[in-house]
């Protein structure tokens, strides 16, 4: 049996989003954005590279940032390993819901996955790499979770990806770049198609965040 968390309305989210940007502004030099068209009218499916325990506080900044801001996300949903509600249950007040990888309650999440996106206004934040990874890591793995998730869409859902990407530079406090992807929808959804235009921008987004000086032999 999943564990289902219990979204927090919109001023809640509103509020929550305020007090974790203040957070993060505190943390962080600069928080930058590389922005898309949110389609209105749809659910929107959340991507991101996994890297750090931070990533849940800056999706949550993201969403506030660009969903509630043009009024599109009413209520957010995270899909997190059940072991990790069991140890920390206020992850539920967030709109956290479990899923246990290799046991038969992983479709019962799978299908709740897609109720929840057959929703307008409902954005879904998803992982797909699966594990926490390194923010160096130039090639993203799909797992095969979204592939049980989408077709179980009904009506229009927005899939979206987003590159986060973090340096210093001139300052003691990191930057965070925020990249993202419109990967179109679920009725254009093709999985092999979708990875390689993730990975594809991806490694655009890596490149185009570093800054170095070449060295003789790579001018040539």
């Amino acid at each position: 049996m999943i564990i289902k968390g219990k979204p927090l309305p919109p001023f809640f989210l509103k509020f929550a989003g305020y007090i974790i940007s203040l957070f993060l502004k505190r943390r962080f030099n600069k928080l930058l954005f590389r922005k898309i068209d949110i389609k209105a009218g749809h659910s929107y499916l959340l991507m991101c590279n996994h890297f750090s325990f931070l990533d849940g506080f800056l999706a949550y900044y993201l969403c506030n940032q660009i969903f509630m801001g043009n009024q599109t996300m009413k209520h957010l949903h995270i899909m997190s390993l059940k072991k990790q509600l069991q140890r920390n249950k206020w992850l539920k007040l967030f709109g956290s819901f479990s899923i246990e990888p290799g046991k038969r309650s992983i479709t019962e999440s799978f299908a709740y996955a897609g109720e929840i996106l057959s929703k307008p206004g409902n954005l879904l934040l998803f992982y797909p790499q699966g594990n926490l990874e390194s923010i160096y890591a130039r090639t993203i793995l799909f797992e095969d979770g979204i592939n049980e998730i989408v077709p179980k869409i009904n009506g229009h859902c927005q899939l979206i990806w987003c590159s986060n990407l973090i340096d210093y530079f001139e300052s003691t406090k990191p930057t965070v770049e925020f990249n993202l992807l419109d990967c179109g929808t679920n009725q254009d959804y093709d999985f092999e198609q979708l990875s390689k235009k993730v990975n594809d921008f991806h490694r655009k987004a890596m490149d185009g965040h570093l800054r170095f000086t070449p060295t003789a032999e790579q001018i040539v």
